[in-house]
């Protein structure tokens, strides 16, 4: 039995002092953003185009007048670039936007977040930066992933193993083939163990060591790590990426990708799980 008061699981309910902290945390980002020269944009709810950035199963469908599938909208950054790049880039001149807006995924989880697109960027610093800009303001200092989503996949094809090791977290499986270097990449945490492994690993793998160190020193940010084997499950993100976590919660997470040709950088910030770890100081 479905009582009138329940709602469905992993849909969101604010009020008193949670929905008002969810207005000050979206007021404050949009203060930032447009401060940093950011125009807003609201998309649809429904899209055409969901399939092509989020696996099929974790979408929501539905059918419009002509009964073509449509699809809830479970991720914002594919559809802001598309409707930048064919339907609003002509008559505008502008690169960056940002969005607050929720994302929905099957069966029925509801995720709110904070994100913005900067089309045509390579660097991720200014994600990083509006991010830490926003924590700030809510005396929040969680932990900064560098990654890069690359070092996985050439250890996978290089070694014939399953992607979903990485995917799982099972990277200790990787000691029992026996490669030093890989075996010092497995520990790297800081910028010197990480310039240990660029000296002895080999020019593929370097290669994407070094973009990851270069990240490093082009932000300004205390509490950092850096891991390389770390694999996030975005079908789109072709690079570098990084993941703001405070104990096993991720605050937010962005990253490279391209979208119909063109390179860009994006970020997206989960309100929900800033609000939870603000709840709980």
């Amino acid at each position: 039995m479905i009582y009138e008061h329940e709602i469905p699981t992993g849909s969101k309910l604010y009020f008193g002092k949670s929905a008002k902290l969810k207005r000050e945390i979206e007021s404050v980002a949009s203060g930032i953003f447009e401060k940093e020269n950011f125009e807003e944009i609201v998309t649809p709810f429904l899209s055409y185009h969901q399939h092509g950035s989020i696996a099929e199963k974790e979408l929501i469908r539905v059918a419009d007048s002509d009964n073509h599938v449509l699809s809830l909208r479970a991720d914002s950054t594919m559809d802001v670039v598309r409707l930048m790049s064919k339907r609003l880039g002509r008559s505008i001149n502008q690169d960056r936007w940002f969005y607050i807006q929720p994302v929905f995924k099957f069966p029925s989880f509801e995720v709110n977040q904070i994100g913005a697109e900067f089309v045509g960027a390579t660097s991720l610093a200014f994600g990083v930066d509006i991010s830490s800009q926003i924590f700030q303001n809510f005396s929040l200092s969680p932990l900064l992933q560098i990654c890069n989503i690359n070092i996985p996949n050439i250890i996978a094809s290089k070694y014939d193993l399953d992607i979903g090791i990485f995917e799982r977290g099972e990277i200790q499986n990787l000691f029992s083939l026996g490669v030093p270097w890989l075996d010092k990449l497995i520990k790297v945490k800081d910028s010197q163990q990480l310039d240990e492994v660029i000296e002895e690993a080999p020019e593929d793998i370097k290669e994407e060591l070094v973009s990851m160190r270069e990240m490093g020193k082009m932000i300004d940010y205390k509490r950092v790590v850096f891991s390389p084997l770390y694999y996030a499950k975005m079908r789109y993100y072709d690079g570098l990426f990084f993941r703001f976590i405070e104990k096993n919660l991720t605050l937010g997470l962005g990253g490279n990708y391209e979208c119909d040709g063109v390179k860009s950088a994006g970020f997206a910030l989960y309100t929900d799980a800033i609000i939870d770890t603000i709840l709980k100081k």
